[in-house]
């Protein structure tokens, strides 16, 4: 699947809040702490939102894998950007694409699985993840 190019024009955008602004390529990618090949970039966190709302670039290289967890309090919601792979939630198995959006409830298991172009996926959590 070819890739869209939306991180290159995200890297030079901005988070606009009430107060200030924050350039979106000034902020670090961050190692996600349990997944090889996986690293964040928090663009909104719950600091900013008063814990309501958390919003997060995620990387995946080449064939690597967030391994299936649950996030209890939160709704998460995964916007493909960038590459291919598969997401498995619950009992389905959904192919990742960009353009594709996946609502993922609180409470249920879920797995994302990089294809051999790797994945970026705008994560959106609410409450806030961090």
């Amino acid at each position: 699947m070819e890739r869209t190019g939306i991180i290159k024009s995200m890297a030079n955008g901005v988070v606009t809040y009430i107060q200030r602004d924050e350039q979106i390529g000034r902020l670090q990618w961050n190692d996600h702490p349990k997944c090889k090949g996986v690293s964040l970039k928090h663009l909104v966190t719950g600091g900013d939102t008063d814990g309501k709302l958390s919003c997060h670039l995620v990387k995946l290289e080449p064939d690597s894998v967030i391994d299936e967890h649950v996030h209890e309090l939160q709704l998460e919601l995964h916007e493909v950007i960038e590459g291919e792979g598969g997401f498995i939630m619950g009992a389905r198995k959904i192919e990742y694409y960009p353009g594709c959006v996946c609502v993922i409830p609180a409470g249920t298991a879920h797995k994302v699985i990089a294809g051999g172009s790797g994945l970026v996926l705008f994560a959106k959590f609410c409450p806030a993840l961090m």
